[in-house]
């Protein structure tokens, strides 16, 4: 038997008196003589004959309009709404979101994940778009999708949707064209393991982990697009102000000003330029401005170059590394280093 997440609701109609209740729960799959192996997966949900929501432009169901603005927040874009967090801010309301979960889960607005190595179960709310891409999808379809939007925009292994989903590569490579075609999911690769591919939603914008942020196209570091802001750094330093000084902020203003840069560059990452250009003592920091941020002015030679290059100032271990200069004067790991 394989264990599943829920990729369906079934509405089950139960005796009158009985309350409504939420029960989500996961089921294992059977096999029937002469039949292939289908997940069997529930959210026990009672209700009454006959309820229907309909999805008009003014809902006259006031718990329906809260649902669905608790779902659309921004804080819940991508993973969802958990599960617990529906319980405490309805309370008592909870079991009447019964016939609004159905009715939207039958309209394929609605989808469950759960996140790997956890019990909570997420709800997701999708656009009409969305829910007409879902439209005719099979069972086994929407499980790898919610396998892959629980994964988020650090995106999941292939191999790792395999093992969750317990689905034959053949019948996924076919799922993912499928969800590929429809522009559901698509395809990214990490800078740490170029040879893996990942998958995750297609509206997601993958995370500077796995693309490396703004220093790498496609997979490779960009040496010459950092050596054009490096460039533009030292001229702001060399020009503006009178070369009195300039602040990182003031620098990432001209950037932008300036629109030198093909991606929006954090303060951060404009800290991370100035920083090689530091270690390489092309600019030096001088003095102060009235709100405490450090001003740059062009570094005065003092000493001759050394043997690394300004892009291994990026790397993690820099710090833990030796440094020989032309002179053959050798610094080591943490060594000061003093001028004469």
């Amino acid at each position: 038997t394989i264990s599943v997440l829920s990729t369906s609701l079934y509405y089950i109609t139960m005796p009158p008196k009985r309350p409504p209740s939420i029960a989500i729960a996961t089921a294992a799959t059977k096999r029937r003589r002469g039949t292939a192996i289908e997940p069997i997966v529930s959210m026990a949900v009672s209700t009454s004959v006959g309820t229907s929501y309909q999805d008009d432009g003014e809902d006259s169901n006031p718990l329906r309009k809260e649902f669905l603005q608790l779902l659309s927040a921004p804080q819940y874009k991508g993973r969802g709404v958990a599960n617990s967090a529906l319980k405490a801010h309805f309370g008592d309301k909870y079991t009447q979101l019964v016939p609004i979960i159905n009715e939207l889960t039958r309209a394929s607005r609605l989808t469950m994940s759960k996140a790997n190595g956890e019990n909570e179960v997420y709800f997701s709310l999708l656009s009409a778009v969305e829910a007409s891409k879902m439209q005719g999808l099979d069972a086994h379809s929407k499980l790898v999708y919610q396998v892959i939007e629980s994964a988020g925009n650090k995106g999941i292994w292939t191999v790792d949707i395999r093992v969750q989903t317990n689905i034959p590569q053949a019948t996924l490579t076919k799922i993912f064209k499928q969800l590929e075609t429809r522009k559901l999911i698509k395809p990214i690769k990490a800078v740490t393991a170029k040879t893996k591919k990942l998958y995750m939603l297609y509206d997601l914008v993958p995370a500077k982990e796995i693309t490396g942020g703004p220093w790498y196209t496609e997979g490779e570091f960009d040496h010459e697009f950092i050596a054009e802001l490096r460039n533009f750094i030292i001229m702001c330093v060399r020009r503006m102000n009178r070369g009195k000084g300039v602040s990182i902020q003031q620098i990432s203003d001209k950037m932008v000003q300036a629109n030198v840069s093909r991606v929006q560059l954090s303060l951060e990452e404009v800290r991370q330029l100035v920083q090689t250009l530091l270690h390489d003592y092309v600019i030096e920091e001088r003095g102060v401005t009235d709100d405490g941020m450090a001003l740059f002015v062009p570094a005065k030679k003092i000493t001759t170059m050394c043997e690394f290059g300004w892009w291994d100032v990026l790397c993690k271990d820099f710090h833990f590394r030796g440094i020989r200069f032309e002179d053959d004067v050798v610094l080591n790991a943490h060594e000061p280093h003093h001028h004469s």
